[in-house]
């Protein structure tokens, strides 16, 4: 005890409170020029906001026209990051997205090869109907959600730090498209899905999107700031009563711990990956709402958008008409959701 109370652990919890503090500023300054461009969408724009301050990649799912697009690149001025997007087709290869070597010759007549790279190269990935490409083009993704440097003729290169994936779906066309293989959902810290704006939302967008102008939101953080904030995010403290919750969450979710329903109704539940995004992104939450620790209440507020893509149904469950989702709410209503 005698070195918990000690003035330099004063001193430095001191610290880690002035600078949670200026990131809640930081924060709440993102929040507002967001909401400039992006109308309703409230819980859209902070699961997508809390994958990025996580560290992490988000899968947007949702019809066309919901301003999944539109989010990413205000995302994009607003955090201070270079961005580029990506509209995935049948047809794209892996080069067309990582970038490929071309051979040049000199004055001298001496020819070497020289990398060109791609559109990867760049700190927000929008990814437009992930989808829509070929296993082999998205394993290309893949290497570079996973070890943050792709790999071209046998060489690796680095991505810019720091680098994120912001992938959207839609779930209505499945024609011509490639489901994405559980590895590599995995890899999403969150699956947001994106609902229809709410009526006074869509008044909104209605008046102000089809004036002269429209309002253009403001660059708040630089990449550099994103950065010290992400790693703020990691050193907060997480309490056991969180920590706790979170194990008993996820393992609930999967068969043979014990849970009746989850047996009956899950084929296969979430690995390790979903406690650890939970934690990251539960710390992300309470920063996002102005707290400097995570609760309960923010575990069971993101069991939905960080388990539903990590789990599959029972086919005699999709049968009887489940959803991952009602299995979910089931589980947090157990953990006293």
């Amino acid at each position: 005890m005698g070195v918990q109370n000690s003035p330099e652990a004063s001193l430095d919890e001191k610290a880690v409170i002035a600078a949670a503090e200026r990131a809640l500023s930081d924060i709440a300054r993102v929040r507002q020029e967001v909401a400039k461009v992006i109308f309703g969408q409230e819980s859209v724009v902070e699961q997508t906001l809390l994958a990025v301050l996580s560290g992490g990649h988000a899968l947007l799912v949702g019809v066309p026209g919901l301003a999944k697009t539109k989010l990413v690149a205000t995302l994009g001025t607003v955090l201070g990051l270079s961005a580029s997007r990506i509209q995935f087709t049948p047809d794209l290869m892996p080069s067309d997205i990582l970038g490929s070597e071309v051979m040049d010759q000199d004055e001298n007549g001496k020819r070497s090869f020289r990398f060109v790279p791609g559109p990867i190269f760049t700190q927000l990935l929008m990814a437009d109907e992930i989808n829509r490409a070929s296993p082999r083009t998205q394993s290309a993704l893949l290497q570079a959600m996973q070890e943050y440097h792709v790999t071209v003729a046998g060489r690796p290169n680095d991505l810019p730090r720091p680098f994120h994936v912001l992938a959207t779906q839609n779930p209505l066309e499945q024609e011509g498209t490639y489901p994405l293989p559980e590895a590599q959902l995995d890899r999403f810290l969150l699956q947001v899905d994106v609902g229809y704006p709410d009526l006074a939302a869509e008044r909104q967008i209605l008046l102000e999107t089809t004036g002269v102008s429209d309002a253009e939101a403001e660059p708040v953080l630089s990449a550099a700031r994103l950065l010290e904030i992400q790693t703020l995010i990691r050193q907060m403290p997480v309490s056991e009563k969180v920590l706790d919750a979170i194990l008993a969450l996820v393992r609930s979710a999967r068969p043979g711990n014990g849970d009746a329903a989850t047996d009956r109704h899950v084929a296969w539940g979430p690995g390790p990956r979903a406690g650890q995004a939970m934690m990251l992104c539960a710390r992300a939450r309470a920063l996002y709402d102005g707290r400097l620790a995570p609760s309960v209440d923010d575990v069971l507020a993101l069991a939905e958008p960080v388990l539903q893509h990590r789990m599959a149904l029972t086919f005699g469950a999709r049968a009887e008409g489940m959803s991952v989702r009602d299995v979910i709410a089931g589980l947090v209503r157990q953990a006293g959701g």
